[in-house]
């Protein structure tokens, strides 16, 4: 995986950022402390965090969920897009990870908009349907186990109301989906993703070349 965008030059790529990149204090320490630690790939792309963030603010998002968080940047960028009563559901199961979003979630001064829910997430959302919550979230983020990819986005699409958006990350996986002769596990598991995606009659869907390959479900 990576956390640029992909199949640009490293002049062009710098150019990127130099020109469009508007990233708060908050969310460049983050950033930059997570490149520190372990798993540092894991990291969206700043610019793909503000393009998410665009959207949210386009569709006026007041209700989310976010499948795997790591340290917390996606999530801190959708907070800061929502509005003051707006509500983010984090789904993670690392408690180290998460330690450090809590961290930063606090000092932006959001943390009041974000559940964490420390649990595997089709736990979790399968306690959300079973609450009767089908078709009241606006957006969802699924960035986690790739090999779940279909099971989150099918719980996905019922959590989601008509009009909403699924954002799904890693969708081109560094080029390898593209690799006939790469049959990795994760690898074979986005490139089946992809496959159902493109023949799935119910959704409307576009695939963006940020970051690590965006794809964009408007149920």
């Amino acid at each position: 995986m990576s956390n640029r965008t992909l199949f640009l030059d490293q002049r062009i790529y710098d150019y990127l950022l130099s020109i469009s990149l508007r990233e708060s204090a908050s969310l460049q320490r983050l950033r930059e402390e997570t490149a520190t630690v372990s798993h540092s790939n894991m990291q969206i792309a700043p610019e793909q965090g503000q393009f998410m963030a665009l959207l949210v603010q386009l569709m006026g998002v007041s209700k989310a969920l976010e499948i795997g968080t790591y340290t917390g940047y996606s999530a801190l960028c959708m907070a800061l897009a929502m509005p003051e009563q707006g509500e983010l559901i984090c789904c993670d199961i690392s408690d180290e990870w998460t330690s450090v979003a809590r961290r930063y979630w606090k000092q932006a001064g959001v943390g009041h908009k974000i559940d964490l829910r420390l649990a595997p997430a089709l736990d979790t959302l399968d306690e959300l349907l079973a609450r009767g919550l089908e078709g009241q979230f606006d957006f969802a983020f699924i960035d986690a186990d790739k090999q779940n990819y279909v099971n989150y986005y099918e719980r996905c699409l019922q959590l989601l109301r008509p009009g909403g958006l699924i954002v799904v990350d890693n969708t081109l996986w560094d080029g390898a989906v593209a690799d006939p002769d790469n049959n990795a596990l994760d690898t074979c598991a986005i490139r089946e993703f992809n496959q159902v995606l493109r023949d799935d009659a119910r959704v409307a869907l576009s695939l963006v070349p940020i970051g690590d390959g965006l794809t964009l479900v408007r149920v």
